[in-house]
């Protein structure tokens, strides 16, 4: 296995940024064999890179240790280390690194590895479940966008009411400048891809299989344009088939890197709850748009509402909220005038410029009382001069 090293300089010039070291180009060989051998999530695998670092731990677990090799430092019990090298043991030999490497190299895609500038940071808080490296298809210098990014998500088996709401979510996302980040599913993923490339704006899928690999094979189409615009992500290597394991692992991953999660239309068993969950471990915001009570499409979101404490979301503006981002201009929601407002802008005239004890005579309050209101109004953006402005 150790043999990866003999085409480390190939390999990492094929696969990622340029590296100056050749330290730096065995890191990313390693971290590439590392993504052939392990399953999306691998806890023991994570804290010996973590422990030793990638290539010296890929070198350890080549010579086939004992397994108390692997526990010092790593923070792993042996009986834990055993099992490791027992599950990794069958993937070992075989050609599975070349095949991924000569996959990517034919589709143009690239590895990022955590110690690449354009390496989403946000993975990092995944601790020891974070992946060795992202092959990434499209344009990798969009991935410094996701950290302005929303995850929407939801049901395959969607309404035309949830993929209306992510239509509109995801657009307002977009002509904002948030990248909207989802799986690729059908259903709401999907409407939320096509809505935020309609808009204009980047949209970022994180795939189960390989990024080489289209799935579902409907949104052939719709992948192409997501890479062409920003790019379709994945932790396994090039050519690994979408498994159930791996579709859950990946909903981490959407987590991980988006600052929030809006959850549109989910059943009580729907995967993009487990999304959410991810979301809220990572100490991510949650938004839940509500649905029909009737509608068991929605009984996933209204239990996030009711027991997870998420946000109800029922447009963009309220997904920007979730990530600090206040609406402006047309979208954003006054709260009602309280009597005194209401009061002063019926006195006030839509054609004629009023003084203030004139507005006061109107209005029937106190010339102070008059000046507080008018003054209030213009520090909300609401005043005008001392006149009523036309809708």
């Amino acid at each position: 296995m150790t043999d990866v090293f003999e085409r480390a300089d190939e390999i990492a010039d094929a696969l990622g940024p340029r590296s100056d070291t050749a330290q730096g180009r065995r890191d990313r060989v390693a971290r590439i064999a590392w993504s052939c051998l392990i399953e999306p999530g691998d806890r023991v695998a994570g804290a010996l890179v973590r422990a030793r670092g990638a290539a010296e731990a890929w070198e350890l677990v080549a010579g086939d240790p004992d397994p108390r090799e692997l526990v010092a430092g790593a923070l792993v019990d042996p009986r834990e280390a055993r099992a490791a090298l027992d599950r990794w043991r069958p993937r070992r030999g075989g050609g599975t690194v070349h095949d991924a490497v000569e996959r990517a190299r034919r589709n143009r895609i690239a590895v990022i590895t955590p110690n690449d500038d354009l390496w989403p940071a946000a993975v990092d808080d995944l601790g020891d479940h974070a992946p060795p490296c992202l092959w990434v298809r499209g344009d990798v210098r969009r991935l410094a966008e996701l950290t302005r990014s929303v995850a929407v998500v939801g049901a395959r088996a969607a309404t035309s009411y949830g993929e209306h709401v992510a239509d509109e979510v995801a657009a307002g996302l977009a002509r904002s400048g948030i990248a909207v980040v989802s799986g690729a599913a059908y259903g709401i993923d999907g409407a939320a891809h096509r809505a935020a490339l309609a808009a204009g704006g980047r949209t970022f899928a994180f795939l189960a299989g390989g990024s080489d690999r289209p799935y579902p094979s409907g949104h052939t189409d719709l992948l192409e344009r997501i890479a062409a615009t920003a790019a379709v992500i994945s932790e396994v290597p090039c050519g690994a088939a979408p498994t159930k394991w791996r579709f859950l692992q990946r909903n981490r991953l959407i987590a991980a890197v988006s600052s929030a999660t809006v959850v549109v239309e989910a059943g009580l068993r729907s995967g993009s709850l487990n999304t959410a969950g991810h979301a809220a471990a990572l100490g991510r915001a949650i938004g839940a748009v509500p649905g029909p009570v009737t509608s068991a499409a929605s009984a996933g979101t209204h239990r996030l509402l009711r027991e997870f404490d998420a946000v109800c979301v029922t447009s963009a503006a309220d997904a920007r909220e979730l990530i600090g981002v206040v609406p402006l201009g047309d979208d954003a929601v006054r709260p009602p005038d309280d009597p005194e407002h209401t009061r002063v802008r019926d006195a006030l005239s839509d054609r004629t410029v009023l003084t203030v004890p004139a507005i006061a005579a109107r209005s029937g309050m106190s010339v102070a009382d008059v000046e507080a209101v008018l003054g209030a109004m213009l520090l909300d953006g609401r005043g005008e001069g001392w006149r009523r402005r036309r809708s």
